[in-house]
């Protein structure tokens, strides 16, 4: 897992020494009425989404599964929190109820997955497709705004450092806690190892499946109403849009294996970290618009052949000699 947490590093820190290369102030930070300000603290809040969808992610990705309804429950979260903001309710009742919302969905993912065994990639499709007419429905097709103190500090509130980033850090060290300090974390391995030996062995395969993917949805939910927060607004079209991909980006770079099995939440992290620094630097060294995307799946690409383990020889095999 060392090893695989390395490329992941050095391709963030080679991100950040081309940015300060292209701008020399790319380091500073200064602090402005008791807010912390600078281009790091500008990735870190923007990554800040992308690394709480690749948590739940990683869990998911541990049991032997996949979730890509995450950008389209965002997109549910902050549709319901705004539409209860837009009829007069208030804030923390709105996101309250966007997170029950949330937690539903992550139950029927889990329902489809563990208990009518259908494949996690088919069974989260449905909610991509089906999750963005749903906000599309609570919107009534339009984005709605909204103007409310409590609400705005989610996305963009500060307590020195923004509030996205104090909020990311404290459910990866509370993931981190829950799952490295207790036998959870070695549950939800042995069962994306082997899951029908896990079964024999006592432990509850389908309590822990639905378990990481109401998870899942829950970190979604958050990050959604982070998004919608930002910019005061529910855009069911664009909000998490595509963002499943950098999660499981995000993931795979992280060093965990798609199969299933062992898993890292610092290279989580870090894949988060390398793909938000990524997309910075996208527009730092001037890449054009039409080209962006290419340029993005190109680094993708190197960091993970570097970071994949090399295949061992094929040992030779002596022919065998048929006697007469």
């Amino acid at each position: 897992m060392n090893r695989r947490l390395l490329w992941p590093a050095l391709a963030l820190v080679a991100l950040l020494v081309l940015n300060l290369v292209v701008t020399p102030s790319f380091f500073e930070l200064r602090i402005r009425d008791g807010h912390l300000f600078g281009s790091l603290v500008d990735v870190l809040r923007n990554g800040a989404p992308t690394v709480l969808i690749a948590l739940g992610m990683t869990l998911v990705i541990a049991t032997r599964g996949i979730d890509l309804s995450v950008g389209a429950v965002a997109a549910i979260a902050g549709a319901v929190a705004c539409t209860h903001l837009a009829g007069g309710g208030d804030a923390v009742t709105g996101m309250v109820l966007a997170l029950l919302v949330c937690a539903v969905l992550g139950l029927w993912n889990g329902f489809l997955v563990a208990v009518l065994g259908i494949q996690p990639i088919i069974a989260t499709l449905v909610l991509m497709i089906a999750g963005r007419g749903v906000a599309m429905l609570l919107t009534e097709g339009q984005i709605v705004t909204v103007d409310d103190d409590v609400f705005r500090q989610v996305g963009a509130g500060f307590v020195v450092l923004p509030v996205a980033i104090l909020i990311s850090l404290a459910v990866l060290g509370g993931v981190a806690l829950v799952t490295r300090r207790t036998a959870l974390g070695m549950l939800i391995e042995s069962v994306g190892v082997n899951p029908e030996a896990s079964r024999l062995a006592g432990v509850r395969a389908r309590t822990i499946i639905w378990t990481v993917y109401v998870f899942a949805a829950l970190c979604a939910g958050i990050a959604g109403l982070m998004i919608s927060s930002n910019v005061n607004a529910a855009d069911a079209n664009n909000a998490g849009l595509w963002i499943e991909m950098d999660a499981i980006l995000a993931v795979v770079i992280g060093g965990t294996l798609l199969t299933g099995g062992r898993y890292s939440l610092l290279g989580t992290l870090l894949g988060a970290l390398t793909i938000q620094t990524l997309t910075t630097t996208v527009y730092t060294i001037g890449v054009p618009p039409t080209a962006t995307l290419v340029f993005k799946a190109a680094v993708v690409i190197v960091v993970c052949l570097l970071q994949a383990p090399r295949g061992a020889p094929v040992p030779r095999r002596e022919p065998e000699v048929v006697g007469s």
